[in-house]
């Protein structure tokens, strides 16, 4: 056997072989309750639907640690593809892809929380209505071996809208929802018989889904504080508010964003009161030079009396990150920091900013499908694209750990001469550091023949001939193996 690790060749390849201890590979294997029987290791996961590539644009060893999370979703007409939350590395290589189930299925939100004192995946998936910038869907929450934790619904006859899924400590989820009504819009020059977008915020208990508390727009904001006309007609209905956000301040009550008012309202988690308006044409706060906003997301708390915002800026200017400090006794609101792309990137709709634990920003540039991360000295650190015809409502970077609860799983490519390529697999394993190849003539006499680095979600490797069954071991950066696949046949 140790012959047969050294006929491998290259001391690339014989470097991690040493640093594994891998002539005992089958026994390690063995030794951590894998066993050498096919029919004793998990079900194999499907080979999966090749994710959207990612264009990394720019990288720098200085980024903040983790991974980069976002859901491509196809926006340009006649474009076709896959869509779904997907996780990648700073190299743009994928590590975990799920296809939405249909196309008229997307995926908005998808990120790291906490639920229950452990890290969770989450994001919301649905129909989005084409040209009105919401959608009626489910949000989902996942564990590290993406197994369904737990799913929320609106309550009270409403459908969760895509724009927000921000778990709380307590664990209740808030969420946004859109319910269309007939309403008098004359006051706004609109029909007396027309119809408007309520903006509606819940706190849902994860747990049971009872709606713990709901607040109305129309309860509290008025139509005039829209900076967007009304309709001429009843058959459009009015989106005066437009909720794309709800955050929590730290006092505990919520932030909430209205694009279409250029506001962000801080509300009463009890009593549903406007305690203030940053923004728009009521603010409480007389905006200094630079710290008004258009089209805003996503703001966030982010210190005392202040707050981060994604400003689209739209048709007005090349889209910011913003922060902002307000003072009520003075009724002034004061730029602290801001930044724009290198690009000048006008994102039309969507976006989002998140701070990191190194100080630096990742931002997702919405409609224009870029990501990127700032340093502290708003020095562009990373930039990336997803696909033409594609964008991505929302990005993040997290640390994260995916351990699958399926085992890896291994096809076979003959070719030509002789050679055989083998695709390793294992959706959403985060800790794969190298895959090695067992060969043979039986299933249950199986011995290394190749092995190589990880690199992506499907990784190939290359063996000099093709063995009559293949299985693939992965193995983790201490050479500790992690996960098998069963034998495969391969016809050779």
């Amino acid at each position: 056997m140790i012959r047969s690790f050294r006929s491998l060749g290259s001391s690339s390849i014989r470097e991690p072989l040493r640093l594994a201890g891998l002539a005992f590979l089958p026994a390690l294997v063995a030794g951590i309750g894998i066993t050498a029987d096919p029919s004793a290791a998990l079900a194999q996961t499907a080979t999966p639907v090749a994710p959207p590539v990612i264009t990394i644009l720019k990288s720098s060893p200085r980024v903040a640690k983790g991974l980069v999370f976002l859901a491509p979703k196809i926006t340009a007409p006649g474009v076709t593809g896959p869509q779904g939350p997907e996780i990648i590395d700073d190299q743009g290589r994928p590590i975990w892809f799920q296809p939405v189930a249909s196309a008229d299925e997307q995926v908005t939100d998808f990120r790291v929380q906490r639920y229950r004192g452990e890290p969770v995946l989450t994001y919301w998936t649905g129909s989005s209505h084409t040209g009105a910038g919401h959608g009626e869907g489910t949000d989902t929450i996942l564990d590290r071996s993406y197994r369904v934790v737990a799913t929320v619904n609106a309550g009270n006859g409403y459908s969760a809208d895509s724009h927000e899924f921000h778990l709380t400590p307590e664990g209740t989820a808030l969420i946004t929802v859109y319910h269309q009504e007939p309403y008098d819009l004359s006051s706004v020059g609109g029909p007396a018989d027309g119809q408007v977008f309520d903006g509606i915020v819940q706190e849902i208990d994860v747990a049971t889904g009872k709606v713990l508390f709901e607040w109305h727009s129309l309860d509290h904001i008025a139509l005039d504080e829209s900076e967007v006309a009304a309709p001429t007609t009843s058959a459009t209905a009015y989106d005066y508010f437009h909720v794309n956000g709800v955050n929590i301040d730290y006092d505990g009550n919520l932030i909430i964003s209205a694009r279409n008012a250029w506001a962000a309202y801080k509300v009463d988690r009890h009593t549903g009161d406007v305690i203030w308006r940053l923004g728009g044409k009521k603010s409480d706060f007389a905006q200094g030079p630079g710290a008004t906003f258009a089209y805003q997301h996503n703001p966030t708390a982010a210190g005392l009396d202040t707050v981060r915002i994604f400003d689209n800026e739209s048709t007005i200017g090349p889209s910011r990150v913003i922060w902002v400090h307000h003072d009520r006794r003075a009724g002034t609101a004061s730029l602290l920091r801001s930044f724009e792309h290198p690009d000048a990137l006008s994102a039309g709709s969507q976006g989002n900013s998140q701070a990191l634990d190194n100080e630096d920003t990742f931002v997702g540039w919405g409609a224009t499908g870029r990501v990127s991360e700032f340093d502290a000295w708003n020095h562009l650190l990373f930039d990336a694209s997803v696909p033409t015809g594609y964008d991505t409502y929302r990005s993040y970077r997290f640390e994260w750990v995916g351990l699958p609860a399926t085992a890896p799983s291994a096809t076979v490519q003959a070719n030509a001469d002789g050679t055989a390529t083998v695709h390793a697999i294992w959706n959403g394993a985060t800790e794969v550091a190298h895959w090695f190849v067992l060969g043979g003539d039986r299933a249950s006499a199986l011995v290394p023949i190749a092995v190589t680095d990880w690199n992506g979600l499907d990784t190939s490797i290359a063996v000099k001939k093709t063995p009559k069954f293949v299985e693939i071991v992965a193995t983790d950066r201490f050479g500790r193996p992690l996960g098998r696949s069963s034998a495969v046949a391969t016809g050779g």
